[in-house]
């Protein structure tokens, strides 16, 4: 239904469905925007509301990749750190998009968010080339456009010290847009 009210606005894209698992129920940000605090549940949520824009020809856009649902923080006002291991990540944060990936989701938002006890280090994963080059693309397999979250988000731009710094470095890591 969502899908056909923004087709019939004329909307071709949607920044949506929200795709973080919500394990913090304190998560002021988040909230009742996800689906559920269980990846499959999440997962399963999220992939029927693409199908539903899909149908009515609006593209989707999974966000805030790879999860904002483990901080009590809003990325709009700083960096939150999630302190989420590489295997945690992988079976809780990520396996909405793991599915979404390959089920062929046409977009998806990357968040400003840090994860020091990966790779990707103290870096927003929006700026990161280990979270959207080599997790996203070349482990997940994502094929479809990467595109970041609001780059004037002081978690993006805390990082990087300008805006103009944190385009450059967003198109570094890997986003589209």
């Amino acid at each position: 239904l969502t899908g056909r009210w923004l087709a019939a606005g004329v909307v071709n894209i949607n920044f949506a469905p929200v795709a973080d698992v919500n394990v913090r129920p304190s998560n002021p940000v988040i909230g009742i925007r996800s689906p559920g605090a269980f990846p499959s549940v999440v997962g399963d949520a999220v992939t029927g509301q693409v199908t539903g824009f899909d149908e009515a020809g609006v593209l989707s856009t999974a966000k805030h990749f790879p999860g904002h649902g483990d901080t009590e923080l809003d990325s709009h006002g700083t960096l939150p750190r999630i302190h989420a291991d590489q295997k945690t990540l992988w079976e809780r944060e990520l396996v909405p998009y793991r599915l979404l990936a390959k089920e062929g989701i046409p977009a998806i938002m990357s968040g400003h968010l840090a994860f020091p006890a990966t790779p990707g280090g103290q870096d927003p994963a929006s700026l990161s080339r280990w979270f959207l080059t080599d997790l996203l693309r070349d482990r997940i397999g994502f094929k479809g456009l990467v595109i970041t979250d609001d780059l004037m988000m002081n978690g993006a731009t805390e990082a990087s010290g300008s805006l103009s710094r944190a385009t450059k470095r967003a198109l570094e890591a890997g986003n589209d847009v």
